[in-house]
């Protein structure tokens, strides 16, 4: 079938208008205005839509922010000791000399990598500035493999004049041939050269072959020295925050003057540029003052000091504890509620015995003991950003034993009605902090276990969903997280599966829209039509209706709809279809249809094998009565195309239960004047055929 595009671009969601309404929107590289419009609403194109081939990887433009940090006084080129950092420069020579046009830039985590790499390419743009000033485009490209342990090269871009960054460095160990995809990728970079374009690998410290040949060393550029995490400091201080009068804070000494800030300390030589923007970033956000400063080295310092001293005063108090930990979860809600909630975690009731009840500390008293602020009848930890995580990391190190007690009890804190059930997203937010900080996949198996104790309800598959998703594209654990949902996307569980769906329809999407259709395919396909499978639909019809996936969704779809004997394929692409959710695919793709004959042939083919296809009978009536409906009522909806589709469908399946009932209709079953004027323009032999159930409903 022709690769040709079905439209000039993919569609964005078409803006609303008046008949006689002056429309303007904006699409990348392009303005459109529209006068005199007849139609209710406007499909615009953004990108091509192609019947077969591979659709390429997710690419993104470099931030604004991070070109920032890179191209202005921002940039540090200077180690701890005044050594020159010459990753970048290094790099961007690489990407200018001769050979292909690659740069690996392999190192630790912690080096500054990803920013050395930005830079290469910003310096190597501006050496290929055109005649009229413009330079090549910065991009960066998302890994978004089906499988990314033996990535499919051939799904890299190749655009003409673009500089692409692609980082790996998570996971590039879990590659089965680095010989092989390294070789791809200087192929690949070859071809770059051709078009005027190049390449930016970000690597791990091991994980690039560079000892197999001449040629993988050769384009390897090794980030062995740290920029000054202080002058990293200092720079973002004073330009990314606009606060040049407290770079004083940061004084190192260094300048002859011996003076030395209060922050100074906070970064030694081992301190990484990350670390270095984060101080940074606290200094700039509290007041200036003494208060100020000493709440942002403690915010920095993840109140390591505070957390630990709370803990040994509370050594022999579980009542304390449980309190600031239901602080944690709960800050902001009610000091009573907030009691209430340490004595479920100790499985307790409130107590009865007078005497007992009037021993010891009022609770303001030990709310504040244990870093609380109370105001009026509320408690709350906000007043110390990072407080809550921290506590909550210290109780995790230490308390080993604590996690299911500790998760069993978010649970039940957030049961619908209870007083957790409304603070999903910060609750989600404290256990991703959690699981990105110990990078340990352990938090997450105990958080997936959560389903395995009979965890179903919507508020909480939401919550865990949350979790993996934003877990998913987190850097380090990120490629686990994605591994271990192609595994979920396979349980027999309902929860699980339908847990997988719901992050598929999340942000994660975004980034990894490829491996989000390949584990929506196998919750597709299991055998009952269960939540699982019309949560993986929803989240399919989603994906679909996102900026630029449109394309890569449809021909994956009919893919998966030529397979014979695979529910997933059917399913899914009556799910594509059905207008009844949003109409807006079947309006682009009969749009498509109108002037590529490719686009109404696939129509048709995959009418015709999800008709084939007993299992799916019921649904696929429901969306043949869902068509007629649009082809009555929707001004976006081209009838005589639905018409001719429908009748070379019919033609071929006219004694499939779905067709039958459709043109002959069923007893018993009324159909409405929609489903009747379709049977009567699909000039068939017989008026006599449309006798039984065409009456309308009295």
């Amino acid at each position: 079938m022709s690769e040709e595009p079905l439209t000039d671009a993919a569609p964005d969601k078409p803006p609303v208008s008046s008949p006689d309404e002056k429309v303007e929107f904006l699409v990348p590289s392009m303005k459109v205005t529209v006068t005199r419009n007849d139609r209710s609403s406007i499909i615009i194109a953004a990108g091509p839509v192609t019947m077969s081939g591979k659709q390429l990887l997710p690419v993104v433009e470099i931030s604004e922010a991070e070109l920032d940090v890179v191209r202005t006084a921002t940039w540090v080129r200077v180690g701890f000791r005044g050594e020159s950092v010459m990753t970048a420069t290094d790099a961007s020579v690489l990407l200018g000399a001769a050979g292909p046009g690659l740069a690996v830039i392999a190192g630790a985590p912690g080096f500054g990598k990803r920013t050395a790499g930005v830079r290469a390419l910003w310096e190597a743009a501006q050496a290929e500035k055109s005649d009229d000033g413009t330079a090549p485009a910065l991009r960066e490209i998302r890994p978004d493999w089906s499988d990314p342990a033996t990535p499919d090269l051939r799904l890299l871009p190749e655009e003409p004049g673009v500089g692409y960054l692609l980082d790996v460095a998570s996971e590039i160990s879990a590659w089965k041939d680095p010989h092989k995809v390294a070789v791809g990728l200087v192929g690949h970079a070859e071809t770059l050269r051709r078009k005027g374009s190049f390449l930016v690998v970000v690597a791990d410290e091991r994980g690039w072959p560079e000892d197999a040949s001449g040629a993988m060393g050769r384009v390897v550029v090794h980030a062995a020295l740290r920029p000054s995490a202080h002058r990293v400091a200092v720079a973002h201080l004073r330009h990314v925050h606009q606060k040049p009068d407290r770079v004083h804070w940061l004084d190192s000494g260094a300048d002859g003057t011996g003076r030395v800030g209060e922050a100074s300390m906070l970064l030694t030589e081992n301190s990484t540029p990350a670390e270095a923007v984060r101080l940074a970033g606290k200094l700039a956000g509290v007041e200036a003052s003494t208060e100020g400063l000493e709440a942002a080295r403690a915010s920095f310092q993840e109140w390591r000091g505070q957390v630990s001293d709370v803990f040994a005063r509370t050594e022999d108090n579980a009542d304390d504890r449980a309190l600031l930990i239901a602080s944690v979860f709960l800050s902001g809600e009610e000091a009573m509620a907030i009691q209430e909630a340490g004595r479920s975690l100790l499985n307790e009731r409130p107590k009865k015995d007078v005497r007992e009840i009037l021993t010891g500390p009022d609770l303001a008293t030990r709310l504040a003991d244990v870093g609380a602020q109370v105001e009026g009848r509320h408690a709350t930890l906000d007043h110390r950003p990072g407080y809550a995580r921290a506590v909550l990391l210290h109780l995790w190190r230490q308390r080993a034993d604590i996690h299911p007690h500790l998760l069993d009890w978010i649970s039940r804190l957030t049961a619908p009605g209870q007083l957790g059930a409304a603070r999903l997203v910060s609750i989600s937010d404290l256990l991703v902090d959690l699981a990105i900080a110990e990078n340990d996949i352990r938090v997450i198996d105990k958080i997936r276990a959560w389903l395995d104790n009979g965890t179903s309800r919507d508020g909480h598959l939401e919550l865990i969903a949350g979790i993996f998703a934003r877990t998913a594209q987190a850097d380090a654990l990120g490629p686990t997280i994605r591994a271990r949902l192609l595994d979920w996307a396979k349980d027999d569980e309902v929860a699980v599966a339908r847990t997988v769906a719901l992050v598929c329809q999340s942000s994660f999407a975004d980034d990894y829209p490829r491996q989000s259709l390949v584990r929506l395919r196998h919750i597709l396909d299991r055998p009952e039509r269960d939540e699982a499978v019309t949560t993986a639909e929803a989240a399919l019809q989603s994906i679909a209706g996102r900026e630029r996936q449109l394309a890569r969704v449809w021909s994956t779809v009919i893919k998966w709809a030529k397979e014979t004997g695979h529910l997933a394929g059917h399913r899914a692409f009556l799910a594509l279809i059905d207008p009844r959710t949003d109409p807006f695919v079947l309006q682009v793709m009969l749009a498509a249809a109108e002037g590529k004959p490719e686009v109404r042939q696939a129509l048709i083919d995959a009418w015709s094998t999800v008709l084939a296809d007993s299992r799916v009978h019921g649904e696929a009536s429901q969306v043949l009565i869902a068509w007629a409906h649009a082809r009555a009522t929707d001004d976006l909806i081209p009838a005589e195309l639905l018409t001719d589709i429908l009748r070379r469908v019919v033609a071929r399946h006219l004694m499939t239960t779905p067709v039958s009932a459709l043109v002959y209709g069923e007893p018993d079953v009324r159909y409405d004047q929609a489903v009747i004027d379709l049977r009567k323009d699909l000039h068939l032999p017989s008026s006599d055929m449309f006798d039984i159930g065409s009456t309308l409903e009295p």
